[in-house]
């Protein structure tokens, strides 16, 4: 299997003839970006996290990573998802995930007209907010 560069594969994703007038073409970072949005919104989604070589990358090239820790694979009309995330300490890890998922693949699906094979989600985090415990007067 060939290896195709960014461009490439970019030019290549989600394809559509709007009605003889022109094609549209719909990169896999966009779908990432939209997926992103999408998970962010559901209470308990503490953040997006890069994957391992997003990371890296953003290391060594000082590129920020705009999908934040979701990887799209577009075929066709066909995309898969696979999505890495901090849920806040204290929320039902199935439940927050389960409601991304269903957020996400109607968003992406509403927004690009692509049909959501796959989403998978991997918690690799729980993260615990600060909260006041001391009062004004710090006692």
């Amino acid at each position: 299997m060939e290896r195709k560069s960014e461009a490439e594969r970019a030019v290549e994703t989600a394809r559509y003839d709007v009605a003889g007038v022109g094609v549209v073409k719909i990169s896999e970072e966009v779908v990432g970006v939209i997926a992103g949005i999408a998970a962010s919104e559901i209470e308990g989604v503490s953040g997006l996290n890069p994957t391992t070589t997003g990371g890296i990358t953003q290391v060594f090239t000082g590129k920020r990573n705009v999908t934040k820790g979701v990887k799209v694979s577009i075929t066709g009309e066909s995309a898969v998802l696979d999505m890495m995330m901090s849920v806040e300490y204290g929320y039902n890890i199935p439940l927050v995930v389960k409601q991304v998922q269903e957020n996400v693949r109607e968003t992406v699906e509403s927004i690009t007209g692509l049909k959501v094979h796959e989403i998978n989600v991997m918690v690799n985090n729980i993260s615990i907010l600060k909260q006041e415990t001391a009062g004004k007067d710090g006692k």
